[in-house]
């Protein structure tokens, strides 16, 4: 017995292909919706990841932002410390300056010289007086010159013949400049560490 198909195969066929394409269409735009959610998704992580990371580094910057102002603050006051102790060595050392001049000065003024006036000026000293001969001069300049610790420079500023009590004199003024033998900067510096020692030691006893 031979079949005939009368129904419309071609429109069947038409039909069939048009909704497997369709299928397809939406398919694809589900699986294209999955990868882009999923492509959201990981974006969002990463975006999370480096917020998290940058706010480690602001956290950790902040930290080292306040160690670098405690550093700076530790800096300046040891700064400080260390100028109070340079005025205190100064200090320690400039008391005791008039008393090794006066020495200087009691040593190396030759007989004949009389020193009328000694004014100091800082590092610079400037002295007065009168002598019997220009050469008890020259002598106090040799002196100063090569034979002080604690003057250097001596410089003959004026010198004129004048007459005290019916004598012949010279009246001249000359200027020195003080310096600080090494020995004397050293033992200023160790004084305060000795106070502290023997501070320590009164207390240990």
């Amino acid at each position: 017995m031979i079949l005939i198909n009368l129904l419309p195969h071609r429109e069947e066929k038409r039909r069939r292909r048009k909704a497997a394409f369709f299928a397809g269409l939406g398919a694809s735009a589900l699986a294209g919706v999955a990868i882009a959610g999923v492509w959201w998704l990981g974006l969002q992580q990463l975006t999370s990841q480096q917020q998290e990371r940058n706010q480690f580094l602001r956290t950790e910057i902040a930290k080292l932002d306040a160690q670098i102002k405690d550093i700076a603050s530790l800096r300046a006051e040891i700064e400080a410390l260390k100028a109070r102790q340079k005025a205190v060595e100064d200090l320690q050392t400039d008391r005791n300056v008039p008393v090794h001049l006066l020495n200087e000065l009691v040593k190396h003024v030759p007989e004949g010289v009389y020193l009328t006036q000694i004014r100091q000026n800082g590092d610079v000293v400037q002295v007065n007086g009168i002598a019997q001969t220009n050469e008890r001069v020259s002598e106090l300049l040799r002196n100063t010159a090569y034979n002080a610790t604690w003057i250097e420079r001596p410089e003959l500023v004026e010198i004129k013949s004048t007459t005290a009590q019916g004598k012949r004199m010279f009246d001249f003024s000359m200027r020195l400049s003080l310096k600080r033998p090494k020995v004397e900067k050293q033992a200023a510096a160790g004084a305060p560490a000795a106070a502290a020692s023997a501070a320590a030691a009164a207390k240990k006893s």
